[in-house]
Order: C-alpha cells, then structure tokens, then sequence
C-alpha cells in the first residue's frame, strides 16, 4: 500500500458531551478516565477512532461502551486540535453533542466507568480541554432553543409551564418572569391545555399542556424569539 511519505502519525478521537434533563433540572453525563494521566478524574465519554469507522460511527461506540448509551441523536459540534491538548501524543478531537431525557435512558445507564449526572453549576473540573467542549456546547445548545422549540422533545406527553420554565431555566442559567414566560409561551399557539392539574407543587396546582402536533409541525417559526433577551442570554454563564 502506498503511504505518504515524510508525515508524523496524528490521533483522531472522539468526545460526546451529553447533556440530561430529569424534570426539573439541566445536567451533565461524566465519566471517570480509567488510563493515565489523570486517572480516575472526570471526563467526557471518548475514545479514539477506528481505520473502518466514520467518526459518527465512532461517536455513537464509544458513548455506548463509556456508559451503555444507545440510540442517542448525537451532533457534531467542533474539531478541538490545540497541539498540546493531549499530553501524551498529538491527538485532534471531534466533539459532538445530545440533549436527552434523563428519565427515558437511565436504565441503560452502566457502572463500569462510574458515568454520573452533575448539575451544571456543579461540574467538577475536567481533564484536557473537555471544560471549553462543554462551554461551546452549552452555546450551541442555547442557540438551537432560542430559535426552535426542540426543549420539547424532552418533556412528557402532558407537562406543566413550571416544568418548562425550568427546563428553559436550566439551559439558559438564568431565572424568567414567570408571568412573562407564561404569556409567550401560550401565545404561540402551541400548546393545548388540559383539564388536569399537577397537585404535587402546590395546593393550588398547575394546568397540564400538551404539544400542538399539527401547529408545532406546520407554524414552529412562532416560537422565534420566544425567549427573552436572546442575544444577552447566549453570552451570559457561559
């Protein structure tokens, strides 16, 4: 097989970042790294890619074998390749990115790697520069829900407004008006209220909602701007 010639070998791996909600709050997906350096020191799900895989291949093995993840829609979000990134050997990384309903893939979850779910205002340090993925992520992350109502793949079929404030609250890192979260939120036409209440957050209760289908699929671009203040938002906490 012809090679070429005079060129260093350079490592190509893999990183997923993932994040979770449960319900009520944003969460992160670490493992423990289980080589040295840095052993036993948390870190993203990675590994390197194989000659007859495509990274996309590579991403989705490695989260499965990192914490037993399956069938989980990953994005590629940047190639991170800082020469001194890696401080055993010259290795560029494909980051990509999923946001899940924790509560829909925690019995896939494995203990192999001690793969554990931190809050965000929580996240231990990491190793290399896994810290910047997750920072970069969250960004993209906040654009995507800033444009689109993809936070509400992650709900039940019924939820509350309060749960999806919190869920909007979590990705953003910062606290809305509840009475102005409320008012946007229905004047999109995109929730059908239910006559069912949730009575476990308070004495009085909270209406349950459920998706348009029908509006969400053809008038989603009603949910543009939905969020307030954007622009500020998706620099702030980060």
């Amino acid at each position: 097989m012809q090679r070429y010639t005079g060129q260093k070998r350079i490592l190509v791996a893999v990183d997923c970042i993932v994040f979770g909600f449960d319900g009520s709050s944003i969460k992160l997906l670490l493992v423990k790294r289980s080589i040295e350096p840095h052993k036993n020191k948390y870190s993203l799900m990675g590994g390197f890619i194989q000659p007859d895989e495509t990274p996309n291949e590579a991403a989705n093995r490695v989260l499965e074998y990192r914490t037993g993840l399956k069938n989980v829609y990953l994005e590629q979000l940047n190639v991170f390749g800082d020469p001194s990134r890696d401080p055993v050997e010259r290795t560029l990384s494909i980051a990509y990115f999923a946001l899940i309903d924790i509560n829909k893939y925690e019995k896939q979850l494995n203990d192999e790697f001690h793969a554990e779910w931190f809050l965000l205002t929580e996240m231990p340090d990491l190793i290399f520069d896994h810290t910047e993925m997750v920072r970069m992520a969250k960004k993209q992350l906040r654009y995507k829900a800033a444009l689109h109502p993809i936070l509400f793949h992650l709900l039940p079929e019924r939820f509350t407004i309060p749960q999806l404030q919190s869920l909007y609250e979590g990705i953003f890192q910062a606290k809305f008006d509840d009475r102005n979260f409320s008012r946007k939120v229905l004047s999109t036409g995109l929730l059908v209220k239910l006559p069912e209440k949730d009575k476990q957050s308070s004495k009085k209760g909270a209406f349950y909602y459920k998706l348009n289908q029908t509006e969400y699929l053809e008038n989603f671009e009603s949910f543009l701007n939905f969020v307030p203040n954007p622009d500020k938002l998706l620099t702030d906490n980060l």
